[in-house]
């Protein structure tokens, strides 16, 4: 059995390219249309519950096509069930779409298919997916509040550094008053800004687009990024601690569903999107083809600690690697809710100070010439 799912996982990995994200993320469908990654996790848990009821591939696929909405989710399924009716594994069927149905997801059906255990596979691959979905969902609504305050902190400072400040200094002028420093300082921030608007707002703009297109392709700087990532202060644990979670869970979801060691890995590989992850994987994989086990190349890396490294050895030597795996996710996705938490805890203070920071220094800039200009005027 382990040499067809070998066979098999080969031949899809060469006929379409490697997954670029995890499998819970959005896909498009032919034509670039978008299809968000909550209605494929709907799906699959819709479709293992059919199949878990004992309803056949063909008339579940037919059921969950009838109940889609007019899009291009709709037409993928509608072809799933066209193929699946002709006689073609559903793994296969699911293949053709391979920015819906990415290598893992691919690679568990086709497992779940060979082992005559596609129930099971489906309703671990909708547990995974759910679970994922949920992580990444708190991620983002944790991020909702700082990034709010940021940029409506840096719209008022853009519209006062603008707007207000060029009026105060015709004040100043009028009345020929000596400047402090720091009123000077906030002056000539303001005059450049306003003279070299396209280097004060531009430069950053063109600064994130560039980031963002180097990131989007494989090369050294990407991977630079992606190892400072795991050395920054505070969010260095977070990002390492989320990767080691979403390695697991992977690789555990990938061995219970009955997937050999190798393959599993190169498709954990080709399905994270950090660089750092997929070179460790690649030392790991490479040493665990010559015929030995996963805790010690895995402990060479530095990724993963003492207490992964000793769990992978224990579930090795028991052949309970898939449950010890999936323990090794539960605790780390745990330290990655508390630590984000924390973190926002300690971010939301430091925000604050930074902002009344900025709003202080403009003020006592502002007000140090005015307060003088009130003595002249008193004295007059």
């Amino acid at each position: 059995m382990a040499k067809k799912i070998r066979r098999t996982s080969q031949s899809a990995t060469q006929s379409r390219p490697a997954a670029a994200g995890g499998s819970t993320g959005a896909g498009r469908a032919r034509g670039g249309k978008r299809v968000s990654g909550q209605l494929i996790t709907d799906f699959t848990v819709q479709l293992s519950t059919l199949s878990e009821a004992g309803i056949p591939v063909v008339k579940a696929l037919t059921i969950l096509e009838g109940q889609l909405k007019a899009g291009p989710f709709k037409a993928v399924v509608a072809d799933l069930v066209e193929d699946v009716s002709a006689g073609t594994p559903l793994s296969e069927a699911m293949a053709k779409h391979d920015r819906i149905f990415d290598e893992l997801y691919t690679s568990m059906v086709r497992a779940g298919e060979i082992g005559g255990v596609l129930d099971t596979i489906l309703n671990r691959l909708a547990t995974f997916r759910e679970k994922a979905a949920e992580i990444r969902a708190n991620v983002k609504g944790a991020m909702i509040y700082p990034t709010v305050i940021i940029v409506v902190a840096i719209a008022v400072m853009s519209a006062v550094i603008v707007f207000v400040i060029p009026r105060f200094e015709e004040i100043f002028t009028s009345f020929g008053v000596d400047l402090p420093r720091v009123t000077q300082i906030l002056l000539d921030i303001s005059s450049f800004t306003i003279s070299y608007w396209y280097l004060g707002f531009g430069v950053p703009i063109l600064a994130v687009i560039g980031h963002s297109v180097l990131m989007s392709k494989p090369g050294g700087y990407r991977f630079r990024m992606h190892k400072l990532s795991l050395k920054l202060p505070l969010l260095g644990s977070v990002v390492s601690n989320s990767l080691v979670a979403g390695f697991t869970r992977t690789f555990g979801t990938l061995i219970q569903a009955g997937v050999p060691h190798i393959d599993a890995l190169e498709i954990v590989r080709d399905s994270t999107g950090n660089d750092v992850l997929r070179v460790a994987i690649d030392d790991v994989r490479r040493v665990v083809r010559e015929g030995e086990g996963l805790a010690r190349p895995m402990g060479a890396t530095g990724l993963f600690d003492d207490l992964v490294v000793n769990m992978v050895d224990v579930g090795e030597e028991t052949g309970e690697l898939d449950r010890m795996l999936v323990k090794v996710a539960d605790a780390y996705e745990k330290q990655v809710d508390r630590r984000i938490d924390a973190m926002l805890k300690l971010l939301e203070p430091i925000l604050l100070v930074v902002i009344a920071g900025l709003v202080g220094f403009m003020v006592i800039a502002l007000f140090m010439p005015l307060l003088e200009i009130m003595t002249q005027l008193g004295s007059m």
